[in-house]
């Protein structure tokens, strides 16, 4: 059987797989003395990209790896196939999100040095449940509290390729600013509660912090 040119066996292994695929997974596609070296599965990316242009699909790098994504000005039109509306998140969960993504490693005390509030468990494990942070470590202080950080998931949700890909923030002393540069989606303006989590239209309860 004629092998298809690469762009193809890589354009049906990001369809089929549904996720960012590294170099690795890629190449570990074919047999390990016809495996493509990562220069050649850039130009064969490049050459998807150049396909898809115009197009209501892309591909995107991410967290190491590729994906084929539809198109952000598509997600109008897109979004109506799911009836669930996306979860909104209260300040206080992208608040500590972005603090825990400028400052990794950092711990939930530090985190409400910052604020200024208390962190409710809720906040962390929505987080964690999310698979956008991780406890990486303890710090080496009383009690010796977890040290969290963020995940392949976040960079993969926020169209990353790496932390370095985050905006320049010398010194985050605004977490409104932090947030804001992160472009996540806050709920609606003038809701300044520590409220819990992920909330719909539909479920409005919310548990405050701790």
């Amino acid at each position: 059987m004629n092998m298809p040119p690469l762009k193809q066996i890589i354009e049906a292994a990001l369809l089929a797989a549904g996720e960012a695929l590294t170099f690795e997974r890629i190449q570990g596609l074919f047999d390990a003395d016809r495996a493509p070296s990562r220069d050649d599965i850039r130009r064969a990316v490049a050459e998807l990209s150049a396909d898809y242009q115009g197009r209501g699909i892309e591909i995107r790098e991410v967290a190491g790896g590729y994906r084929i994504q539809v198109g952000a000005e598509m997600a109008p039109w897109v979004s109506r196939l799911w009836e669930e509306r996306p979860a909104r998140y209260s300040r206080a969960v992208l608040e500590t999100l972005a603090l825990i993504a400028y400052r990794q490693p950092i711990t939930r005390g530090e985190i409400e040095q910052v604020r200024g509030v208390s962190v409710s468990t809720s906040i962390i494990r929505t987080l964690e449940e999310r698979g956008w942070i991780r406890v990486v470590g303890r710090r080496d202080v009383p009690g010796r509290p977890a040290m969290y950080a963020t995940t392949r998931g976040f960079l993969e949700h926020f169209n990353l390729r790496g932390l370095d890909q985050l905006p320049d923030l010398a010194t985050l002393q605004d977490p409104d600013q932090a947030h804001l540069e992160l472009d996540l989606r806050l709920p609606d303006e003038g809701d300044e509660s520590d409220e819990d989590p992920a909330t719909s239209d539909e479920q409005q309860g919310a548990t405050r912090d701790e």
